[in-house]
């Protein structure tokens, strides 16, 4: 080859290839595909993020309402079957009881007998040092001597002018007059006598004494403390005595069981002072009226006590015979009153549903002081509100702090 030629060659301009029909297909897809892939990540990334906000926003309000809930604790209403009778509270009182006052002014010179002193009637318990009264007797008596004198010399006068009347030696009128001033002397003993009667009865008052059989419950004087009978001001008792052989309880029955408080029927009482013990007592008299404000009848059961055991103003609990006709052998539910709300349209239980208060009507049976029968309105398995808040309403979100006794679920 000549040069020529490979100058012409080199100098030559070098034409593209052009593409073929099918490299140009490829090529789209691919483009197609990257903005695709684009697409979907973009995608992907504000679902991502609107996903997180709204279970970050769930959980916000999620914690916020157990935030607003009211911690609750629940009970189970109980199965029970009715029996004969019912349990009632009562409290006791001493069959007699009387505090005792001073009747005369002075100074207390002695006490006998102390809180829980048993004492007899007609025992000295006190004497009274009183000189003021001791100091009147004798200015009386020397008073009703003065008017005896002078009943004497009228009464000789006035049979003197009645003597010489006989003989026309004095007038009508002047004897009249002795006879008349005879008269008024035998008053003026009269009232001497009875003056003296008074402060010797005054100065008696000075021992004081039991006036019947009982125990000391209290002692509110001491030796040297002033006396006042009430003559400037409200008198305050030196002693209460108490007759405990006998004791009183009163018992609060609800109308429905009025027919139990049967005079002379039998009880029996408890007390928590005395597990497994059992009193009897029997039923005196009833107040023969239903009390409008609690709708019970009072009635009053008397227990003998002779041997002190019970203390009065204990707090019994009295089991009353129901009448069979008053008795029922179906199945109810038993509630505590705490769980009771009274409300204007009626008597209401809270019960937990779906976490949310709801509350039921009831209608309740028999009053047993701490817990009520209910009759209708409550099932077994109902998750009952203890205490409820009186502000509660229907809806109430609630949280139950305690768990059910059988190990399940809160409601």
């Amino acid at each position: 080859m000549n040069t020529s030629e490979i100058k012409q060659t080199e100098v030559l301009p070098t034409e593209k290839t052009p593409l073929e029909p099918g490299s140009q297909r490829s090529l789209s897809r691919w483009l197609l595909l990257a903005v695709g892939v684009a697409v979907l990540l973009l995608g992907i990334g504000i679902y991502s993020g609107i996903h997180t906000r709204t279970v970050a926003a769930s959980k916000l309000t999620d914690q916020a309402e157990r935030s607003s809930a009211i911690p609750v604790n629940v009970m189970y209403p109980k199965s029970t079957v009715a029996g004969d009778g019912i349990v009632l509270p009562g409290n006791t009182q001493p069959f007699i009881e009387a505090p005792i006052y001073a009747r005369t002014n002075g100074y207390l010179k002695h006490w006998y007998v102390d809180i829980g002193a048993h004492v007899r009637q007609g025992e000295l318990l006190a004497e009274i040092e009183t000189p003021e009264i001791d100091q009147q007797l004798a200015q009386a008596r020397a008073d009703l001597k003065s008017s005896q004198a002078n009943l004497q010399l009228a009464r000789i006068t006035a049979a003197r002018w009645q003597n010489l009347l006989k003989t026309n030696s004095v007038s009508k009128q002047e004897t009249d007059q002795a006879v008349s001033d005879l008269s008024a002397k035998e008053a003026a003993v009269d009232s001497s006598t009875a003056n003296v009667h008074r402060l010797e009865q005054l100065q008696s008052f000075e021992k004081i004494y039991a006036p019947f059989d009982g125990i000391i419950t209290a002692r509110n004087t001491d030796i040297g403390a002033l006396i006042d009978a009430g003559s400037s001001g409200t008198p305050k008792a030196l002693f209460t005595l108490a007759a405990v052989n006998k004791l009183r309880v009163y018992v609060s029955v609800p109308e429905i069981y009025a027919a139990t408080a049967q005079s002379g029927a039998s009880t029996t009482l408890t007390f928590a002072e005395f597990p497994g013990q059992e009193f009897h007592g029997t039923i005196v008299r009833n107040a023969d009226a239903i009390d409008l404000n609690s709708r019970t009848l009072n009635v009053e059961v008397d227990v003998n006590n002779a041997d002190g055991h019970i203390k009065p103003g204990s707090y019994a609990l009295v089991h009353l015979t129901v009448p069979a006709n008053q008795r029922t052998q179906s199945e109810s539910l038993t509630v505590p009153s705490n769980t009771l709300l009274f409300r204007s349209e009626g008597l209401r239980v809270a019960v937990v549903r779906d976490n949310r208060a709801q509350l039921k009507p009831v209608t309740i049976g028999r009053d047993f002081g701490d817990k009520v029968e209910i009759i209708s309105g409550l099932q077994m398995g109902d998750s009952v509100i203890l205490n409820p808040s009186d502000s509660l309403i229907d809806g109430t979100l609630v949280q139950v702090t305690n768990p059910r006794p059988d190990g399940g679920a809160k409601q």
